[in-house]
């Protein structure tokens, strides 16, 4: 996702922070090792984290909502945005909900508190910074952790004022787009490497100081072409299993295509590891355990951004430790996290002029560079639920069209697929006619899924059938959270110029 459009990022919610732990207090995790989901305590049916736990699988524990009753789900409250939105829009990232309270960011780097009854104000942190996004939050030992587009913050939770704050990235070069992950008593996040020469770091803090514990630098080799070229680093949530492994995967190498003096990515020859990487580190020094470069030498930004959901599920004939990936290429990968074999790959949405060199004249790319599987997919009793987003660019070896000239609204649609996890094969396909530019979200036999028009799908996780939607006063690409019987979902992006107001909504069963 690496590029010059960090505001269009954004667009496709780049996001992501996963939390650790059992609670213990105020937001305070246990120390040792991370702990397989449910392992959020007395939090559980709340969301404390934008993909719901450490495991990243996007399945609420212990929610109400289920296919019997979502249709009843109606309005509860709103919050609206007020700071000015930029391209993307204003919110692109997912709601933290604990301890009764809602804690989000908007895309101005600002941090509000809620009460998740009413969704009235508690408290507000204004940086006013711009930042690409799809940012986010972490929370742990009773605080609220958060970037801005170049330093990592801490946050009281009760209070929301500032604790510390430390500059990792250094524009133009770099910039910070996730939201932390707090885990194995460290904060976890990243920074991406932008034109000229930036690259993208892996960064373990101390969560009282922000000092930094350890690195790990995701474009270990240096670019033939500095000048042109950058890449690297994560967008979306880490993820952590039992035995505090840290999972990641890595963006794309850049610039996209090439340039006349440097086509088909000359300006970074070779397979330019980590790009394109999943990548498993120990938590505690950030050694690297295994990985696997899922696409050499990329030339069409197709990172493998999502975050790496952690699952035990019967592959082959055995139950094993696995771990699923996708991202912009638009196909999903299944790995053994013991031995880092890969166990199959599926690809879903339209592929075209998508794999080897690019020809010097263009061509139509499917996925295009806001294309794939742009946002994290969702895992429940054996299966994936996989965003998608179908929007083709033109492409040759000396780059793409312009890509803040794409109207995105007429030229993409999406749709969700939900793969067999055993297998990777395709159990359904439910079509929309706008992208897919959120997350899907499970909670018990109903899958969430947004799309960029608005519209708020309930479906039947079985068979993909409609049970409940709604159309939000705006374009959506954030990601929904859930809390107990309550749905919440910011509708931050001005689809077609059409948003009446940028605000966060919380939809809840009768009680």
């Amino acid at each position: 996702m690496i590029s010059s459009q960090r505001g269009t990022l954004a667009l496709v919610a780049v996001v992501a922070a996963v939390i650790a732990g059992v609670v213990a207090g105020v937001f305070g995790f246990r120390g040792g090792h991370a702990t397989q989901p449910p392992e959020l305590g007395r939090y559980a049916h709340e969301w404390p984290a934008p993909n719901g736990n450490l495991s990243s699988t996007r399945a609420a524990s212990g929610s109400a909502i289920d296919a019997a009753d979502v249709a009843h789900l109606r309005l509860a409250w709103r919050f609206r945005f007020t700071a000015h939105p930029g391209f993307s829009g204003i919110f692109a990232s997912t709601p933290l909900v604990l301890g009764g309270r809602v804690y989000v960011q908007d895309l101005d780097s600002n941090v509000y508190a809620l009460d998740a009854a009413s969704g009235r104000l508690v408290w507000q942190k204004r940086f006013s910074v711009l930042d690409g996004g799809p940012n986010g939050l972490g929370a742990g030992y009773g605080r609220i952790y958060g970037s801005t587009d170049r330093a990592t913050f801490a946050l009281d939770a009760q209070t929301g004022k500032l604790v510390w704050q430390r500059v990792l990235a250094d524009p133009p070069a770099g910039a910070i787009n996730i939201a932390p992950v707090v885990a194995n008593g460290l904060v976890y996040t990243s920074t991406v490497g932008l034109p000229p020469g930036g690259k993208g770091v892996l960064y373990a803090l101390e969560p009282a100081t922000g000092r930094t514990r350890w690195t790990f630098d995701t474009v270990p080799g240096p670019w033939a072409a500095p000048i042109e070229a950058g890449g690297g680093g994560a967008w979306w949530p880490l993820s952590v299993d039992a035995g505090g492994r840290v999972y990641a995967g890595l963006a794309n190498p850049y610039p996209f295509g090439g340039t006349k003096k440097h086509p088909n990515g000359g300006a970074y020859p070779g397979a330019t590891l980590y790009t394109d990487s999943l990548v498993v580190l120990d938590g505690q020094t950030g050694k690297l355990a295994w990985f696997d470069q899922v696409l050499p030498h990329d030339v069409r930004d197709y990172d493998l951004a999502d975050s790496p959901i952690l699952a035990r599920q019967r592959i082959g004939g055995k139950t094993r430790d696995v771990v699923f990936g996708a991202g912009k290429a638009g196909r999903v990968y299944a790995w053994d996290r013991s031995t880092g074999a890969r166990l199959w790959q599926s690809a879903v949405g339209a592929h075209e002029n998508d794999r080897g060199p690019l020809p010097a004249h263009k061509v139509t790319v499917c996925p295009g560079l806001l294309g794939g599987v742009e946002t994290p997919m969702a895992y429940a009793d054996g299966t994936l639920f996989v965003p998608v987003v179908d929007l083709c660019m033109q492409g040759s070896s000396t780059g793409y069209e312009n890509l803040y000239s794409v109207d995105v609204a007429k030229r993409g649609n999406g749709a969700v697929v939900a793969l067999d996890a055993a297998t990777g094969r395709p159990r359904w396909t439910r079509h929309f006619p706008a992208p897919a530019f959120s997350c899907a979200t499970v909670a018990n036999d109903v899958v969430f899924v947004p799309t960029f028009d608005g519209r708020i799908y309930g479906l039947a996780a079985a068979t993909g059938r409609t049970l409940w939607q709604v159309r939000a006063p705006a374009g959506i690409n954030a990601c929904p959270a859930i809390d107990g019987d309550t749905l919440i979902v910011g509708a931050g992006s001005n689809y077609e110029h059409r948003a009446r107001a940028y605000e966060l909504l919380a939809y809840r069963l009768p009680r």
